[in-house]
């Protein structure tokens, strides 16, 4: 089982008034969070999986418990708190990207407290961090400690998913990603995200420097032009992006993310042991698959992540 922690909230999407009046605003909203994604997606891979987070005893929090459930993520791990649930307003660009303006001070998903730490037995095989709970508090400790706990003993999966709208502070945001890459044995980061981290300094050198610590793998995902891995071991290669029409990029980088851990854990390696023992064709394997899998989901509006069969089978 892997163990996915962070936000759930919902992701509110403007739409066009056929009345054309300014006065009016029509919205979809979609159950979403980065984490949140990850672990539905996880599971429509058809990988076991839990979501560590703080839901709302609002009518919207038991929406997304619903959800989960729907979905077959595990319960085991959420936690019920009298705060509302985060809304993310979200604008998508004239090429599919999106941008966020969130409500979330005091919300559900940021409250989780060290004493909140669950203890894993050995059927959770590993851990998934990212976006915004990195950064915000008391959660972003939290997330911190645990990954301090369990790092070499379960296979950790970090990514950064920058989210300046709900934590404007690129330093801290810096700060806590740098602390976070010691403890990681794989990290997914977007050619954005380390533009907005580390803006004048080239990519490479940065992905390099993370694989002086433990990680193993680095997947850097360039949108339209495909994803570059880094590996400590057998060095960088890239692959295009599938062509697909684009209807927006939402949940792209959460679907690569589920698509590398599904990987693994098909092949049986979703471990630190089993992450060290990755020959070249494994990892180009593993790079394939998950460029397939995120284009599926650019196809479709919104986080909309695959199924299993959806993709081809190996």
């Amino acid at each position: 089982m892997y163990l996915v922690c962070g936000e759930a909230l919902f992701d509110f999407f403007s739409e066009d008034d056929a009345s054309g009046l300014a006065s009016k605003v029509n919205f979809k909203a979609i159950a979403g969070g980065s984490p949140f994604n990850v672990a539905v997606g996880l599971r429509r891979l058809g990988v076991d999986v839990a979501l560590f987070a703080g839901l709302s005893t609002d009518y919207l929090g038991r929406r997304l418990q619903q959800v989960l459930n729907d979905e077959g993520v595990r319960p085991d791990f959420l936690v019920d708190f009298a705060a509302p649930t985060t809304l993310a307003m979200v604008a998508v660009s004239a090429n599919g990207s999106p941008h966020y303006s969130f409500r979330g001070e005091g919300c559900a998903d940021r409250q989780l407290k060290p004493e909140h730490l669950p203890a894993l037995g050995p059927e959770v095989r590993g851990l998934h961090i990212g976006s915004y709970s990195l950064v915000l508090q008391p959660i972003a400790d939290t997330l911190l400690a645990l990954v301090q706990r369990e790092s070499g003993k379960r296979l950790i999966s970090l990514d950064p998913n920058v989210r300046l709208n709900p934590e404007p502070n690129i330093d801290l945001w810096r700060s806590r990603i740098a602390t976070l890459v010691a403890y990681a044995d794989l990290i997914k980061v977007s050619d954005e995200d380390l533009n907005l981290l580390y803006p004048e300094e080239d990519p490479q050198r940065v992905i390099e420097g993370w694989l002086q610590h433990r990680c193993q793998l680095v997947f850097l995902t360039r949108g339209g032009e495909g994803a570059t891995v880094f590996s400590g071991v057998h060095g960088s290669w890239s692959v295009p992006a599938s062509s697909v029409e684009i209807a927006d990029t939402v949940g792209a980088g959460d679907t690569f993310l589920a698509a590398l851990i599904t990987w693994l854990t098909e092949q049986q390696r979703d471990s630190v042991e089993g992450v060290h023992s990755l020959s070249r064709e494994h990892i180009d394997g593993m790079l394939n698959f998950a460029v397939r899998a995120a284009a599926l989901t650019c196809s479709k509006t919104g986080p909309d992540l695959p199924y299993r069969h959806q993709l081809a089978l190996h």
